[in-house]
C-alpha cells in the first residue's frame, strides 16, 4: 500500500492534459478476461468517469475508439442507437434508455493525473 502522499500507479488513468477541455477517452484497468472498461469525460475543470456499458443494449458506447461525445462535445452518445447522456451524472436524457444512467466510477485528480478514486470497487464495476 503506497504512503498517503504517493500515487498508486495502477490507479492512474491518464494525465489531465491528455483530455481536451470537452474531451473523452477510454481506459482499461485490470487484466484477465474481465478488466474494467471505462471512459473519462472532461467538461472544463470537471472530470468524471463511467463504465463503458450502455444501460439499454449492454455493449460499449463507442463503436469507434474514443468517440463518446456528440459533435459539439456537450453530451455523451451511444454510437449504436443514439441515446444521449449528461456528462454530469451520466443520466440518459434521450433514447431508449431515457431515465436510466451510466454507472459512475469514483475519480480523483491529483498532481495533474486522473486517478481511480480509492473507493472505486474495480471488481464490482468490471462485472457489469
Amino acid at each position: 500500500m503506497p504512503a498517503a502522499d504517493e500515487i498508486d500507479l495502477e490507479r492512474v488513468i491518464c494525465r489531465l492534459t491528455d483530455l481536451q477541455e470537452t474531451g473523452a477517452r477510454a481506459f482499461r484497468v485490470g487484466g484477465g478476461d474481465w478488466p474494467l472498461r471505462g471512459f473519462v469525460v472532461r467538461s472544463g475543470t470537471e472530470v468524471r468517469a463511467y463504465v463503458n456499458h450502455c444501460p439499454h443494449a449492454g455493449h460499449p458506447l463507442d463503436l469507434r475508439p474514443n468517440h463518446f461525445l456528440t459533435p459539439d462535445g456537450a453530451l455523451i452518445v451511444c454510437a449504436s442507437h443514439g441515446a444521449l447522456f449528461e456528462k454530469e451524472g451520466g443520466r440518459c436524457i434521450a433514447g431508449p434508455c431515457a431515465g436510466q444512467a451510466l454507472r459512475a466510477i469514483a475519480l480523483e485528480v491529483r498532481d495533474g493525473l486522473v486517478l481511480l478514486g480509492p473507493q472505486a470497487d474495480l471488481e464490482a464495476l468490471a462485472s457489469l
